[in-house]
């Protein structure tokens, strides 16, 4: 079954672009002599909704902000519920940095705040429609040779947008830079006196992201297979981005039990496609992957859609647990 990705015209994506930039320009020249005048050391005030975009912020603002996460570590940031003081907080924030439609509980907070300065990393980058969001029904993800397809996987069960676009892009170093991109031209809007900062802290993350981009495209070049299975289907971006396909257990939710029929269909996948192990994700329940993995005879690795970093996540930030990731896949999928 054919399935076609629905993408953000250009057009429109400039303009959101364009409008995430200048959003914060209300405060624009004031926002550090603000912060100054608050007790702040004139640090901009960030508030990230979760990890990815908090990492965004602290590696292109560095010294010049102050940033928090309304996502604390250990939190699966979908099931997030927003108190009345964080949503007070959100109100008091220079700059608030959230990824629209992941987190239902932060996009009703940020609509409640009355904050001015947003940035929705949403708007910075395509985001896509994938088959069963758009169709409502089980499916798989598939690339054809160097074509990378559309993904046919179930519903990763999150709120997606009213068109069910996927919000996984930070998982994609390439679509992550686009992102990366929006927010440095946005910070130094509001912070002109610092903006040749921003604009050498944003060029120096892009580039390593490059180079990230380019560890994964060599790195899964060649392998003995290209299907993997997960119980959270959170890596359709990072999967067609390097020609992979990945197969959701349940899609509706990484702790739903997957049905009978679905359990059947990917023990003859995995025979079919030379699948080795089943990954599973650091901040929820391996029960299924471990089920699945018993009944094929398989074995479980950890892949992390690194939406949050604790303890227990194999690395330290971003790059790390990327590279971890790269890592687990090369040796599932058999790398040559």
């Amino acid at each position: 079954m054919n399935v076609r990705r629905r993408l953000i015209p250009t057009a429109a994506l400039a303009a959101t672009v364009a409008l995430a930039a200048t959003a914060l320009t209300a405060c624009s020249g004031t926002a550090g002599a603000a912060g100054a005048e608050d007790g702040k050391d004139g640090k901009l005030d960030v508030m990230a909704s979760f990890y990815p975009m908090q990492f965004l912020a602290e590696q292109i603002g560095k010294d010049h902000v102050k940033v928090d996460s309304l996502t604390k570590p250990g939190v699966e940031p979908h099931d997030l519920e927003i108190t009345p003081k964080q949503t007070a907080q959100l109100g008091e924030a220079d700059v608030v940095l959230y990824l629209k439609t992941l987190q239902p509980a932060v996009d009703k907070a940020v609509a409640q705040s009355g904050v001015k300065n947003v940035i929705d990393a949403a708007t910075l980058t395509k985001l896509e429609v994938h088959g069963a969001a758009a169709h409502g029904e089980e499916g798989h993800e598939h690339t054809d040779g160097d074509e990378h397809a559309a993904e046919h996987a179930e519903g990763d069960g999150h709120n997606h947008g009213e068109a069910g676009e996927d919000p996984h892009v930070w998982l994609d170093p390439v679509k992550y830079a686009e992102i990366a991109k929006g927010v440095g031209a946005a910070l130094e809007k509001s912070d002109p006196d610092h903006a040749a900062d921003y604009k050498k802290n944003t060029d120096e993350l892009v580039a390593k992201l490059g180079a990230l981009d380019t560890e994964f495209k060599d790195g899964l070049k060649n392998t003995a297979s290209k299907t993997f299975i997960t119980t959270h289907s959170a890596f359709g971006y990072l999967a067609e981005r390097y020609g992979l396909d990945q197969e959701g257990i349940s899609g509706v939710d990484p702790e739903s039990e997957p049905s009978p029929a679905r359990m059947k269909e990917l023990q003859t996948l995995a025979k079919q496609d030379n699948v080795s192990t089943v990954f599973f994700e650091t901040l929820a329940s391996d029960k299924t992957a471990k089920t699945l993995a018993a009944d094929t005879g398989l074995k479980t690795d950890v892949l992390d859609p690194l939406e949050g970093i604790t303890d227990k996540s194999q690395g330290a930030d971003y790059f790390e647990v990327m590279r971890a990731n790269l890592k687990n896949l090369q040796k599932a999928l058999g790398s040559k």
